[in-house]
């Protein structure tokens, strides 16, 4: 775990190579954080890459929603991924919880063309579903904002497992 003083000494390069990883597959992320140090606080620097996401352009947003992996999927996934999948239970679905991951996964993507993304941490995979279930059938602009949202509690999280606060 990094100290606040030792993320603010680190070069750009390093910066990106330590926090490129925080938003899944895009490291553009860390890149434009790392111009905005010197950071006052640990939560300063979660707020700066929430703000970037967020004044990102709806293609780059979209382009980052997409990169994420489908939930409780076979596919590779990033080592903070299965991770945090892992403590969620999701690698430990029986038969038929596999299943309805997979239904709802392809309901959610062929509905809005995007996967569903929910930050783990913290949640069962119960509470996982119950959380598929409902939003599949909201509106995709209101699904755009969560997945965003979603997003950012997910760097939030790997944030706070890496720097001191």
């Amino acid at each position: 775990m990094k100290t606040l003083e030792q993320v603010n000494a680190l070069k750009a390069t390093e910066f990106e190579k330590a926090f490129g990883d925080v938003a899944e597959h895009s490291p553009w992320v860390a890149r434009n954080a790392a111009g905005v140090r010197p950071y006052k606080s640990r939560e300063a620097m979660i707020n700066t890459f929430r703000d970037v996401v967020l004044s990102a352009s709806e293609t780059a947003q979209l382009a980052l929603i997409r990169v994420h992996p489908d939930l409780a999927t076979k596919a590779k996934l990033t080592d903070d991924s299965t991770r945090e999948q892992a403590q969620a239970g999701l690698g430990t679905l029986s038969k038929e919880e596999f299943s309805r991951f997979t239904h709802l996964n392809d309901l959610y993507k062929s509905k809005f063309d995007f996967p569903f993304i929910f930050a783990v941490k913290g949640a069962t995979n119960q509470q996982i579903l119950a959380s598929f279930a409902e939003r599949v059938n909201q509106s995709k602009e209101d699904e755009f904002t969560m997945a965003l949202e979603q997003v950012c509690r997910i760097f939030r999280f790997r944030i706070e497992d890496r720097v001191a606060p």
